[in-house]
């Protein structure tokens, strides 16, 4: 692409082909598999606009980070506000802004979680987690379930499961990957080797896979038993999406360390936390400096994730998640008995909601179909024949049954 000083408009299919130049072919030919080679431009509430002048109803949501809708109006005015009223300050020092964004945090997520590590990734706030995990512990081992997704970085990735991992070298050793549900696994790999168990409770990427509410409470014992931490990742399933403020108070157990996403500031600001026990921070009063992030707790940010914390107690969008979700599962389970088997199973909870598809690429099909019908939706990223729905968590009632129609539109479609 030739750089000019100034750049007129560019077509949207410019963009594309230079993105095939300069990034990667095989990303863009998957977008265009799966609908998605478009251009956004413009935002509102549950809905975005692309360059063409189609809108659509979002229930991407870059992965459940828009919890609180596109461009939600009180977190962008106090955005506007902020930038003359702070900078991203010196991230080493402590700042009023971090102090009460982080009290307000440990307000808001039931339990003694009462510390917090800003990050500006999921990733990144994972890794945090391991290094603390294994610092307090003085213990090598971390274990993980399989089916799990944490990111792409160091730790996170190789606690992940993500197929050509393997091209990038030995990562991160002495992680044990155990079972989904087999507790009798987890009681022989979980002793006094290790440092943390690190789950999903809700595993978003893999067809919303949960567990019975006796598993989550054996490996919190069995944790307890060993001295080994509990690390949650809610990064998708936080802040509301699941019905709950987190889906770990759905079976009243509570973890050591809880990894938080871009939802803090319902993707307006990037940001994301490591939130802990004070158990926990002993650790760091004596190793204060075991993991910095130039970017986390950036001051600015937190004015705009405190909005955000507000709004999110104001409106309650885990009472709508709940209420809209659950007749949006029961409704997308009867359309699945009339699929011609195009719909195996569908799964989730509250407005995070997984359709498994047939095969892998009547998945893309599937969303290539519904954005022509007018919704955005995408693949898992762990089992890829699955398509997730994930709305804004402020949607009303004609948008459920608008998602219902396109799915049912859409069935019909592939």
């Amino acid at each position: 692409m030739k750089k000019t000083a100034t750049q007129g408009q560019v077509s949207k299919e410019e963009i594309f082909r230079n993105a095939e130049k300069v990034f990667s072919i095989s990303l863009v030919n998957l977008l265009r598999e799966k609908g998605h080679d478009f251009l956004e431009h413009g935002y509102a509430d549950t809905t975005l606009n692309d360059s063409d002048g189609n809108r659509y109803l979002d229930c991407c949501t870059s992965s459940a980070a828009f919890n609180l809708g596109r461009r939600n109006a009180a977190i962008i005015k106090r955005f506007k506000e902020a930038i003359y009223e702070t900078d991203q300050g010196n991230f080493i020092m402590p700042s009023q802004e971090k102090t009460l964004l982080a009290r307000k945090i440990s307000e808001f997520v039931p339990g003694n979680l009462d510390c917090v590590l800003y990050g500006v990734t999921r990733g990144e706030s994972m890794e945090a987690a391991c290094k603390l995990a294994r610092g307090f512990t003085s213990r090598p081992e971390l274990v993980t379930i399989d089916g799990a997704c944490y990111g792409e970085s160091g730790f996170a990735l190789s606690l992940s499961e993500r197929k050509g991992k393997e091209q990038f070298g030995q990562l991160i050793q002495s992680v044990k990957v155990i079972p989904w549900g087999d507790i009798e696994a987890a009681r022989r790999v979980i002793g006094q080797e290790t440092a943390a168990v690190v789950m999903e409770p809700i595993q978003t990427e893999n067809h919303c896979r949960t567990a019975d509410k006796s598993y989550y409470t054996q490996i919190r014992t069995l944790c307890d038993e060993t001295g080994a931490k509990l690390i949650f990742d809610e990064t998708q399933s936080g802040f509301g999406r699941t019905g709950t403020r987190f889906f770990f108070e759905q079976f009243e157990v509570k973890p050591d360390i809880l990894i938080i996403g871009e939802a803090l500031t319902s993707g307006i600001f990037p940001m994301t936390a490591m939130v802990f026990t004070a158990e926990l921070k002993d650790f760091f009063d004596i190793h204060p400096l075991i993991h910095l992030c130039t970017f986390g707790g950036h001051d600015l940010g937190c004015l705009v994730a405190m909005t955000a914390l507000d709004e999110y107690n104001r409106l309650k969008p885990w009472e709508n998640a709940a209420y809209l979700g659950d007749l949006l599962i029961k409704e997308l389970s009867s359309l699945a008995k009339t699929s011609s088997g195009k719909i195996i199973s569908v799964a989730g909870r509250g407005l995070l909601i997984s359709i498994k598809l047939a095969d892998n690429n009547m998945a893309l099909k599937f969303c290539a179909a519904a954005r022509i019908a007018g919704m955005l939706v995408d693949t898992g990223s762990v089992d890829t024949g699955t398509v997730l729905i994930r709305p804004s968590l402020l949607i009303d009632r004609d948008d459920a049954d608008k998602i219902l129609y396109i799915v049912a539109r859409t069935l019909q479609a592939i």
